[in-house]
């Protein structure tokens, strides 16, 4: 029989006795001319595909293997799977009559293989009481595999892509059978894996001898395969590395596609890392960050990585390293995909669920908005993202405006069900706790508002002020006024903010012993309280760390709780409070249209008289914060976990006696190595994990440490 007839038969019969029947002996004189691509291949009307956007058939649960029905749902999974691979080998000799003679006789011996399984399958299945073709079938493989232009598209799609992750599926599924009791089954599976190492082989082979030999595998793997497949799609639950190295595939490919990411299917988030909005919107354009501000956004860039889930997108000047991200993934954390800023042209062909940007303003709008028309997850326009009214949340002195509403009472909202807090209203009021009207910040436009804020506060005994400009990075942008009276030097930077038309905000100096902070929610339904966070700050109010106690999803920090000794149920007092405080901020928030991640920075104080009082809040971000980051860290540790995110600068470094990132690594690792808790979800019990690349690290070094105790945790 000609292979020609053979694939044709294979390809276009319309019974499966006819594409599952192999002559033994095959010629190759007549190849004939190519063939155009038909939609589909012949089938059975029982096996033809179910139309394409009906949906994603339903994936039968692994934990019910146990039950014959679910075994054979499974196996009709596969047996179309086979089917599949069977038909684009047909395919595949009907396109290149011209290919290589020994490559179209290693696709023939490949193919009978794939017959088999597919006849194996069917057995099996029918075993557990289901015909071939009662269950709706896809035709993804085939519409991936299907418009190749060139047997190295082949051999890259099919063979060292759903091949390739058959390594994975099929040793994995061989267990989960025989764990089920299905030993038949079990032994089937095992002699797909091994056929399939033989077939990753032969396109391994093919593919090196095809590719630009300038090219790395990898490289040229990546580059050959087109969209919407990718190297997500040539690896499955977890990665079979003994199987890949029987196959031929070197090390680094291995390497690489072990922490590669990319979405299968569903609309990716878009994540950046753009720390100076608050500088664009005081400078303008004419902003510029300090060489060190600078560096430490470089450093810092892939953060947004723990903020997202395994299929979102990451955007970075630079991509993480392989040996890190494998790091991160050993911890249990997802990989996102991440994409080079140069390279966000790619992406324009691409559907995105949602734009998550660290902070909205105008640097993120002007990055962000080529997308906005590929955006599908949220309709919103360029003014909806970022207006004047958005723009005034950063703002310290709306920020001190709304706290002189809160504390007045001045405010019209309900108290919504969502946000109320577990402790049900006592009538007890949190009022003898909290700061007065007078300990609010004040903002000023002029050198005469100036000095009358600063006389009047001086006249309530408060000698000690701080002036802050209301936009502006934070712990920077800020004048302390300590002397008696005022310097000409402290005139002169009154002077010249108002010059360059700043607005500023004048406040008492508050001896604080505490700060926490707040991480919010803003959704279409609704606030949502994420979590509160111990905050630990330097002199000048520069973040240092942020520490996270076992339920900090849902109560105030216990350090907090704990400075007011023998208050009647302070924190449900405090809770309550704070429930008010986010109704009155979520219509507010509604007002403005903002929709995203918002923070609330607070601190307690010792006032005058020696009183422990809080101020509810010192500033509210509208933006991601490094509180943020930690809640959602907090979710891969195990329960009742304790957890601590520090930056580490070059002068915190020095004094613990390192000159190096990842010299300091490295020690923490041997100090407080990462331990995992047993289960199928393993969860970061003990240990530390380095939040960004110590090898490349500049000025910053974020690092994530967890315990079972505050003690353990240093907090």
């Amino acid at each position: 029989m000609e292979l020609r007839e053979f694939a044709q038969q294979v390809l276009f019969g319309s019974s499966l006795e006819e594409k599952l029947r192999a002559p033994d002996v095959i010629t190759d004189e007549c190849p004939g001319t190519a063939l155009a691509t038909p939609a589909m291949p012949g089938r059975p009307q029982n096996l033809i595909f179910k139309p394409h956007g009906t949906g994603k058939s339903k994936f039968p649960g692994l934990h019910r293997l146990e039950q014959e029905s679910e075994r054979g749902k499974l196996l009709h999974f596969f047996g179309n799977h086979e089917l599949l691979a069977t038909e684009l080998m047909a395919l595949v000799l009907l396109k290149f009559p011209d290919a290589p003679a020994p490559f179209r006789q290693g696709v023939f011996q490949t193919l009978k293989d794939e017959q088999e399984h597919t006849r194996l399958y069917i057995a099996r299945m029918n075993s557990c009481g289901l015909t071939f073709g009662e269950l709706p079938v896809s035709g993804y493989f085939w519409r991936c595999v299907a418009p190749m232009e060139h047997p190295i598209d082949y051999v890259a799609s099919l063979c060292l892509t759903f091949e390739q992750a058959n390594l994975d599926f099929a040793r994995h599924f061989a267990k989960s059978f025989g764990q089920a009791g299905d030993a038949e089954t079990s032994k089937l599976l095992e002699k797909i894996y091994r056929d399939e190492i033989g077939h990753v082989a032969y396109g391994l082979k093919w593919f090196r001898r095809w590719k630009n030999p300038n090219e790395s595998d990898w490289e040229a793997f990546c580059r050959t395969l087109k969209f919407p497949l990718s190297p997500q799609r040539a690896k499955g639950f977890t990665l079979n590395v003994e199987g890949r190295r029987a196959a031929g595939l070197d090390a680094q490919f291995i390497a690489e596609l072990n922490v590669y990411s990319q979405s299968k299917g569903r609309t990716p988030s878009v994540f950046v890392f753009n720390p100076f909005t608050e500088g664009r919107l005081a400078e303008g354009k004419t902003f510029n960050p300090t060489l060190p501000q600078a560096q430490l956004a470089r450093d810092l860039e892939n953060l947004p990585q723990f903020l997202c889930r395994q299929d979102d997108l990451v955007l970075v000047q630079q991509k993480p390293s392989r040996e890190f991200l494998c790091h991160v993934k050993q911890a249990g954390f997802p990989l996102p995909e991440f994409v080079a800023i140069k390279d966000v042209g790619a992406l324009q062909d691409r559907k995105l669920g949602r734009l998550r940007p660290w902070a909205w303003g105008p640097d993120s709008v002007e990055l962000l908005h080529p997308f906005f028309s590929s955006v599908s997850g949220e309709q919103r326009s360029t003014e909806q993202r970022f207006n004047p009214g958005l723009a005034r949340l950063y703002s310290k002195a709306w920020s001190a405006g709304f706290l002189r509403k809160i504390l007045s009472g001045n405010t019209d909202h309900r108290l919504p069900a969502e946000v109320t807090t577990s402790t049900a209203w006592r009538g007890q009021s949190a009022a003898p706790y909290l700061c007065n009207e007078n300990e609010v910040g004040v903002a000023v436009n002029s050198l005469g508002e100036a000095f009358t804020a600063i006389a009047e506060i001086r006249s309530r005994r408060h000698h000690k002020i701080i002036v802050k400009e209301a936009f502006g990075v934070a712990g920077s942008n800020a004048l302390r006024l300590f002397e008696p009276n005022l310097l000409e030097s402290q005139k002169r930077w009154l002077a010249k903010a108002f010059d360059h038309q700043r607005e500023l905000v004048v406040e008492p100096w508050l001896e604080r012993e505490e700060d926490f902070s707040i991480q919010l929610e803003m959704t279409a339904g609704g606030l949502k309280l994420c979590g509160y966070t111990g905050l630990i700050t330097d002199a000048r109010g520069q973040f240092l760390a942020n520490i996270a106690e076992s339920h900090h999803h849902q109560r105030i920090p216990a350090r907090i709780i704990s400075r007011f000794p023998g208050s009647a149920d302070i924190s449900g007092r405090l809770l309550d409070f704070y429930g008010e405080v986010f109704a009155a901020l979520e219509a507010e928030l509604r007002r403005a249209n903002f929709t995203g991640p918002m923070g609330i920075d607070a601190f307690i104080y010792r006032d005058a008289g020696g009183a422990m009082k809080l101020k509810p809040i010192v500033e509210i971000n509208p933006r991601y914060t490094m509180g943020r980051v930690l809640v959602e860290l907090m979710r891969q540790t195990g329960q009742g976990g304790f957890g601590r995110l520090r930056l580490v600068n070059r002068a915190q470094l020095r004094a613990e006696g390192f000159e190096a990132f990842a010299d300091y690594a490295r020690s923490l690792v041997e100090k407080f190595p990462l331990q995992l808790s047993s289960g199928p979800v393993g969860r970061i019990h003990h240990g530390t994990l380095c939040l960004n690349d110590p090898a490349r690290a500049e000025v910053c070094l974020a690092v994530f440490l967890v315990g079972r105790t505050a003690a353990e945790i240093g907090a």
